[in-house]
């Protein structure tokens, strides 16, 4: 999200069809930068001669000194999904935060206007824009599409839900790490009772989500992200890579919830997809640790969790500060719950 400082430097208007040129101006601006590009407006793209009446005025543009220099689009898929659509911000203003303002303004419409999914398409070649949508917290989904065009170009879809939780696939896990080792790091600054003491490096955190998402590939692990608002802000582990003689056997090996939005029930939730992941998996027996009194023990307890002992000394802080560790395990074979849906984008 942008300060009102920030907003105030950009005037966003709705677009107009009479803004058709300085539009192809401006996606030609952002397009040549990448090879084997190329623009046929008339053969391919007609619509942006009148690009307001086609997104039916859901269309925005960025002006600074009376000239646009950056753009967004929005528009209804079914039901309750949004596409985003057209972002473009001119070169010169790349990491100015005109793109984090546009993308403000389309998704509180969106939600606004009942949206519970966002998604969008971004050119495979395109990998700026691949960073700044994974740190908005959208993750790659479904197959790469083909559109058969004069550029030969080729979209990942990318998607996230407003609110809820979903279990990754490993091109959703890998287009997380950013935003999970950040989550991560938030955790262990905050004194979190995880396998890490602080302060833990950046790149650190990343090894070991990339190093999830490889597992969650060859089916050692299941990610469960959760999303808050639009923004990724918790996720959760199970190893499935369990010995010959426990395949009925689970491991529950972290649930984080970014400082920020803890006390809101999103640990809870968290927990609760973990559980289905684990059933959908035929798996029967759970297990878990957490330090003791922390939230994580009373999150246990507080789903039925069973206490099966507890390691006096078992952990200690980078300070030398020795604590308990707290044991638990709970038997789900025959709960309700089903299976977990798989992380796809909701459509698009």
């Amino acid at each position: 999200m942008q300060d009102e400082t920030t907003a105030e430097r950009w005037n966003i208007r709705t677009g107009r069809d009479e803004d058709g040129p300085a539009l192809v101006t401006l996606i030609w601006a952002c397009w040549s930068a990448y090879s084997g590009i190329r623009m046929d407006v008339d053969a391919e793209m007609p619509e942006l001669h009148a690009l307001a009446t086609y997104y039916r005025g859901l269309l925005w543009v960025a002006e600074t000194d009376g000239t646009i220099c950056g753009m967004i689009a929005l528009r209804p898929i079914e039901g309750s999904i949004w596409e985003i659509c057209r972002v473009y911000v001119d070169p010169a203003l790349h990491g100015s935060g005109l793109a984090h303002t546009l993308l403000d303004h389309a998704e509180h419409h969106a939600i606004a206007a009942g949206a519970d999914r966002l998604v969008l398409w971004s050119d495979t070649r395109f990998d700026r824009a691949h960073r700044f949508y994974e740190k908005r917290s959208y993750l790659r989904h479904g197959p790469v599409r083909v559109l058969h065009d004069i550029s030969n170009s080729l979209e990942f879809g990318y998607a996230k839900p407003v609110n809820g939780t979903a279990c990754l696939d490993i091109a959703a896990a890998e287009s997380a790490v950013g935003r999970l080792a950040a989550i991560l790091v938030s955790c262990v600054d905050a004194g979190g009772s995880i396998a890490f003491l602080r302060p833990l490096a950046p790149d650190k955190a990343r090894a070991f989500w990339q190093r999830a998402a490889l597992q969650v590939g060859v089916g050692d692990r299941i990610i469960v992200a959760a999303w808050r608002n639009g923004i990724l802000t918790g996720a959760g582990t199970l190893d499935l890579a369990m010995p010959e003689t426990q395949p009925h056997c689970t491991d529950l090996q972290a649930i984080l919830v970014d400082p920020p939005a803890r006390r809101r029930g999103l640990g809870q939730q968290i927990l609760h997809a973990l559980e289905g992941a684990a059933i959908s998996q035929r798996r029967s027996l759970l297990t878990a640790k957490a330090r003791a009194a922390t939230p994580g023990e009373m999150l246990y307890r507080t789903h039925f969790w069973q206490e099966t002992g507890r390691v006096p000394g078992f952990t200690r802080d980078a300070d030398g500060t020795m604590h308990t560790t707290i044991f638990f395990w709970k038997r789900i074979e025959g709960c309700s719950g089903g299976r977990p849906r798989i992380y796809d984008g909701g459509g698009g």
